[in-house]
């Protein structure tokens, strides 16, 4: 009995040392991987989640504004076909004429928006509503208390509007003459106050034989 006392005391200290061996293992194993000043990452405090990107709106895209053309000439005919109308732009100003061909005439003027619209306005309450599209003039010309649609044509010389005056023995002579992009013309002659179909305008010369003498036409701008 007296021998079992220090081989107790041996076990005991092997026992002890084998437990204080597998602690130390336990704890260096659970031991953080960025070092013993560098405390793990908390999950709870990771980076807040990103809301999904938004791309900023994107606006309808606008097609920028009509712009009135500075210098421009246009020629058609009424919807119904009884008229010839002429519209001349230069730098914000119109004129324009409308014209049966026949006894009825009316010479119209005013301003050019910036958007191409006009409101032009003559004697005798006569109106000219109009709008600038691409190469064309769309609008209404209301002239003698007869409103009718109109649609002309940019113009490429010889077409667009004329006017000769002129005096030849002792009688005053005004003609003015719309030039249709297919060549064919309207216009009115009047001597005094008396109106008449124009005869045919030379469309290479411009000029026009009036009893026996010639007069020469000239581009009508505002």
């Amino acid at each position: 009995m007296k021998r079992s006392g220090p081989l107790l005391t041996l076990l005991t200290g092997l026992l002890l040392a084998l437990f204080m061996l597998s602690l130390n293992a336990t704890t260096e194993t659970g031991a953080s991987s960025y070092g013993e000043d560098t405390p793990a990452p908390d999950p709870s405090a990771s980076s807040p989640a990103r809301s999904p990107s938004k791309s900023p709106s994107k606006s309808p895209s606008q097609s920028p504004a009509a712009q009135a053309p500075a210098k421009a000439d246009y020629a058609g005919r009424t919807d119904d076909d009884t008229s010839a109308v002429s519209v001349s732009v230069r730098d914000g100003k119109a004129i324009a004429y409308y014209c049966d061909g026949r006894d009825t005439e009316s010479w119209l003027k005013g301003n050019v928006e910036d958007d191409g619209s006009m409101r032009l306005t003559g004697k005798h309450g006569a109106k000219l509503d109009g709008q600038i599209t691409g190469k064309k003039v769309r609008g209404t010309v209301d002239v003698d208390k007869e409103t009718r649609k109109f649609t002309a044509d940019q113009a490429v010389k010889p077409s667009g509007l004329y006017r000769a005056t002129a005096e030849v023995r002792g009688a005053e002579l005004d003609g003015a003459w719309i030039v249709l992009p297919d060549g064919r013309q309207v216009g009115i002659l009047k001597r005094g106050d008396d109106p008449q179909k124009a005869p045919r305008l030379d469309p290479e010369t411009f000029t026009v034989r009036v009893d026996g003498d010639v007069l020469t036409a000239r581009p009508v701008t505002p």
